[in-house]
């Protein structure tokens, strides 16, 4: 789909993560990988388990254009820690030298780039796949949600156009489709999380709405007054600015609230 292609220039240049990958070391969740199989291509996902009771929603959570990175690799522990069960596939799984997955690109660019060329039918078998293995998780209880990160929020909504069984897709600072007819594929709500700096992709939110109302769709947009793209990541760094941090901490309560009530 075209209209994720001008977010690329957007997503801002990933800062050292020692913070994120610190996090991730100290966690006492039960983390692991699976492979899952989209047709004969092998994915691997991230998997993290929450301490609790009973069973859990499931959240396949895409990656922002840098890859499965320690940052996204945090958050799905931290969604963990909040109670869900998160699946976080690596689509750059069998795309790095060698064969190997986002840790094996040289450096963040090369990473940039092959995710920049991803097919978005591979990105969708991908997806699907990592949701058919979510849907058999002894553990978890039946629904699935989708969210994703810059890039990844753009592919949260096109996902969102290719898959009927989602209770919700979670947008994070991603454009939305332009296709009429896409949009009516949509069966679930979607729920949108945008910067109020971040003109570029923020102000695309509007058209977007029109477009959900007027296929009688639920989408539900917010801005966060002062944030910037990426806001969810730098609002959670040790020199995170005010209003990114700020928006991340009302954007995380938001999403909070919303997951608890799909049960």
């Amino acid at each position: 789909m075209t209209y994720l292609a001008p977010l690329l220039a957007l997503c801002l240049a990933s800062p050292t993560q020692d913070w994120a990958k610190s996090r991730l070391e100290a966690s006492p969740r039960h983390q692991e990988w699976v492979e899952v199989k989209n047709g004969i291509r092998p994915v691997k996902c991230f998997v993290v388990y929450p301490e609790k009771k009973g069973k859990a929603t499931v959240v396949v959570m895409i990656h922002e254009i840098f890859g499965l990175s320690d940052w996204a690799m945090s958050m799905a522990d931290e969604l963990a820690e909040a109670g869900c069960i998160a699946v976080a596939p690596d689509l750059l799984s069998g795309m790095g030298p060698g064969g190997g997955r986002s840790t094996s690109f040289p450096d963040q660019q090369a990473a940039v780039e092959a995710v920049s060329g991803l097919p978005p039918d591979q990105v969708t078998g991908d997806l699907n796949a990592a949701c058919d293995y979510a849907k058999t998780i002894p553990s978890g209880n039946g629904k699935i949600v989708v969210a994703g990160f810059c890039w990844g929020g753009g592919q949260s909504f096109r996902f969102a156009t290719n898959r009927s069984d989602l209770s919700a897709a979670f947008v994070f600072y991603g454009p939305g489709p332009t296709d009429k007819d896409a949009v009516d594929r949509i069966k679930c709500p979607v729920y949108g999380f945008y910067g109020g700096n971040d003109s570029r992709v923020t102000s695309t939110s509007e058209s977007t709405a029109k477009l959900m109302k007027a296929e009688k769709k639920k989408y539900e947009p917010v801005v966060y007054t002062g944030a910037g793209h990426g806001f969810m990541r730098s609002g959670e760094q040790p020199d995170a600015l005010p209003d990114n941090k700020k928006g991340r901490s009302e954007a995380w309560k938001r999403w909070m609230t919303i997951l608890s009530k799909i049960k």
